[in-house]
């Protein structure tokens, strides 16, 4: 979910240090830090997978020179500031624009012309495209570069909503700003990079054209009010940070926010297990694209 609130969406340099050594978190340290984190920003830790959560916190231990966990509950108790640092490892997830470019050409080739084709027959206003974990904004604002390039004219019959939510309110500050390292736009297609932003130091920064076609919000995935009417839905590299309970519910309320023709899209080494499976029908295994079954559509 997001990313990184740190602005070079790198982790602390100090979390590298003894990092090979043995850090024991017991149950009762555990519960505390949860506790913690509920109290001072509502947080959930038990949506996380246990082994994901003891490995971030300890990263936080080490990047604090704490000796224990114990000493470091301590420091989490009386120091807010920590709270959030924790809270932006916990809740990391670097991405990149373009992140298996394949996804992107299956979405540019067949998804978005076949939602353009429902939207002309169904008399539809407008399309609303979304992001949901979209950290620092790299892949909504993917979904823009290809509509501004390839679909311009569709556009000016049915335009298109783009949202990026995150539970991270830093980030979706960067991310408005729009202004990206070069390792964020490795799998960028030069032709975008030359068209879409402008230098700016050893940054590039995306022009205002493609960052108004996008709105963020923040919000927690797991909190109903969070999910609106959409037609595609992106969640991808996501749902693997999560228990299984967790995933359900994710996956549970993107059925009810896609309409009937809706398209979601997972990550590469996610999948759909269980009563889930019965939510969705495979429109691509390897790109992990998912619809509605026919009996929802209509």
């Amino acid at each position: 979910m997001t990313i990184n609130g740190l602005s070079n969406g790198q982790l602390p340099g100090a979390l590298l240090v003894g990092e090979h050594l043995p850090l024991e978190i017991s149950e009762e340290e555990i519960s505390l830090i949860r506790r913690t984190l509920m109290d001072a920003r509502g947080f959930n830790l038990d949506a996380y997978k246990d082994n994901c959560v003891r490995r971030r916190i300890a990263i936080r231990i080490r990047a604090t020179h704490c000796q224990s966990a114990r000493e470091y509950c301590t420091l989490l108790h009386t120091h807010p500031g920590e709270v959030d640092l924790l809270l932006k490892v916990l809740t990391i997830h670097v991405s990149q624009f373009f992140r298996n470019f394949s996804t992107f050409e299956k979405l540019h080739q067949e998804i978005i012309p076949y939602l353009f084709t429902i939207a002309r027959q169904e008399n539809l206003s407008e399309l609303k495209f979304c992001s949901l974990g979209c950290a620092g904004g790299e892949e909504p604002y993917s979904l823009a570069l290809i509509l501004a390039d390839h679909f311009a004219r569709d556009m000016e019959r049915v335009p298109v909503v783009i949202e990026g939510i995150d539970v991270d309110g830093a980030i979706l500050e960067a991310a408005r700003h729009g202004e990206y390292t070069p390792e964020r736009l490795v799998e960028l297609p030069p032709h975008y990079l030359r068209r879409y932003f402008t230098p700016q130091g050893g940054h590039h920064l995306l022009l205002p054209s493609i960052r108004e076609m996008v709105r963020f919000r923040q919000g927690n995935i797991f909190h109903d009010d969070v999910y609106q009417r959409c037609d595609l839905l992106l969640c991808r590299n996501v749902l693997i940070y999560f228990a299984r309970e967790q995933q359900d519910k994710v996956i549970a309320n993107i059925s009810r926010a896609l309409t009937p023709w809706g398209v979601m899209v997972l990550g590469k080494s996610e999948t759909i297990l269980g009563e889930s499976r019965s939510l969705f029908q495979t429109v691509c295994p390897v790109e992990r694209i998912y619809r509605l079954p026919a009996h929802v559509r209509g």
